[in-house]
């Protein structure tokens, strides 16, 4: 006698081909639950509420209103944060790592070491966000908020923040490595410590009230692409360009 009823049935009807198939389909079914990628979410994990260390990697949580959610330490790669209302939210050491926040506000949340790298977050509000020694490397900020914020150990190299406002943000130790700043807002943004503009585009960046005394990889060239006044302290050895201060656009 078969081990399996339904193996046995197919038989006697002739059809032993299609007790082939169903096997073979179950097997197919059994290899795919081993070979799904560790630490990948599951449909039921997407549906998951909130918590610290939750899955929501390559998940849709678009459109959601997420007040004050705690996810902390969570897997949020890849997600799908579009126009979801995450203020006041703990992401503290989550990762974000290439997920999208188009549209999405952060503001007042607690996001120190989180990990923003690759997002796509246009238009998205940070204002008052705290990211200490966070990640925006090759983040897309075109046109993010980053009013207020505390930015202090962050790292923006190869971001592009064209239109970024980082009016009265903290900046001590934030690196802007290869970042396009084009027309980026660092009004009365204020930092004690290094900040690194080595090869930034800073095309009609404002600079208006910054004291950029301290701050390293400048060159003159690049100050004569930005817009300041001379409220705008410079490194050592660099002038105010005959071009500031620059008109509003």
């Amino acid at each position: 006698m078969k081990s399996h009823a339904w193996h046995l049935d197919i038989s006697r009807n002739g059809r032993p081909a299609m007790a082939r198939q169903l096997h073979g389909c179950a097997l197919g079914l059994v290899l795919a639950a081993f070979l799904v990628p560790a630490g990948t979410a599951s449909a039921a994990n997407c549906m998951t509420a909130p918590a610290p260390g939750t899955n929501w990697e390559n998940c849709q949580r678009r459109n959601l209103l997420l007040t004050g959610a705690n996810l902390a330490n969570s897997n949020l790669r890849n997600t799908d944060f579009s126009q979801t209302d995450l203020r006041r939210s703990d992401l503290r050491a989550a990762n974000l790592e290439s997920a999208t926040l188009v549209r999405a506000s952060l503001a007042g949340a607690k996001a120190d070491e989180a990990d923003f790298t690759k997002v796509e977050a246009y238009r998205t509000n940070f204002s008052n966000v705290s990211a200490r020694d966070s990640s925006f490397a090759s983040a897309e900020l075109q046109r993010a908020d980053f009013r207020n914020a505390v930015l202090t150990g962050v790292d923006f190299q190869k971001a592009e923040a064209g239109r970024a406002d980082f009016t009265g943000a903290e900046l001590s130790g934030t690196r802007f490595t290869l970042a396009n700043l084009a027309r980026a807002s660092f009004t009365d943004a204020t930092f004690d410590g290094p900040i690194d503009f080595d090869g930034a585009f800073l095309f009609l960046t404002r600079v208006e009230g910054m004291d950029l005394s301290a701050a390293t990889g400048l060159e003159q060239e690049q100050i004569d692409l930005a817009c300041g006044d001379e409220t705008t302290k410079l490194p050592a050895g660099m002038t105010m360009p005959a071009s500031w201060p620059c008109p509003f656009d």
